[in-house]
């Protein structure tokens, strides 16, 4: 699969392009759980935090989504064949720094090469992008992040003019007794640019994710 420039002409969503790209605040959010009872240990056997294995699965279901690879593109629209993340850290002198982790297939060689980069971006001072080497070009990143301290039921996130990257938020995993036993449940927070992305394509995503989660 190769990058590709979307005909516009033959695509069904062309009319929602033209209808939301002019708009102000031309974003929505969405936020629901996601059950990850058992995957810290499930993520070890793969030499992965559980941190690491969320990320991996969110940007696994992602790329299973050709919404979520698709970015404005002048008038047009451009589509990647593959897109990596960009998440935020807790450095050691207690600010936040940005990492980039390159998509890979499988769990194991995509935490193994994420550990160094985490570790450099952590022990980084002054931008906040310092120690983010051998980045993927901006445009095809998902903006990521985790509140590991709140449960929450909603998120907002910042974005500049002109930003349309999908943004994704994850919260402090609970324990909840249910008629199955005790479960572990972590909330996600989607924003997309809906002159991309509808709430079918959201919708998607959170059932490849969950599928991800339970494969790990």
């Amino acid at each position: 699969m190769l990058d590709r420039q979307i005909p516009l002409q033959d695509w069904p969503r062309r009319a929602a392009l033209a209808h939301f790209r002019t708009m102000r605040h031309p974003s929505f959010s969405v936020c629901a759980r996601v059950d990850v009872t058992g995957l810290r240990e499930r993520a070890l056997r793969h030499g992965a935090s559980p941190w690491l294995a969320y990320h991996h699965a969110a940007l696994s279901a992602a790329n299973e989504i050709d919404a979520l690879r698709q970015t404005l593109d002048g008038d047009g629209v451009r589509e990647f064949a593959q897109v990596h993340a960009s998440t935020t850290v807790l450095r050691d002198d207690g600010s936040f720094g940005i990492v980039s982790l390159w998509h890979q297939q499988d769990l194991a060689p995509f935490a193994a090469a994420a550990r160094p980069r985490v570790a450099r971006a952590k022990a980084a001072q002054g931008s906040l992008f310092a120690g983010d080497t051998d980045a993927p070009p901006e445009a095809c990143l998902l903006h990521l992040t985790t509140l590991p301290w709140l449960a929450f039921t909603s998120f907002t996130h910042a974005r500049g003019e002109g930003d349309d990257r999908p943004k994704i938020a994850f919260g402090r995993i609970t324990a909840e007794l249910t008629p199955q036993g005790e479960r572990q449940f972590m909330p996600v927070s989607v924003d997309v640019h809906h002159a991309l992305v509808d709430g079918v394509h959201v919708g998607r995503f959170f059932e490849r994710l969950q599928a991800h989660l339970d494969a790990v």
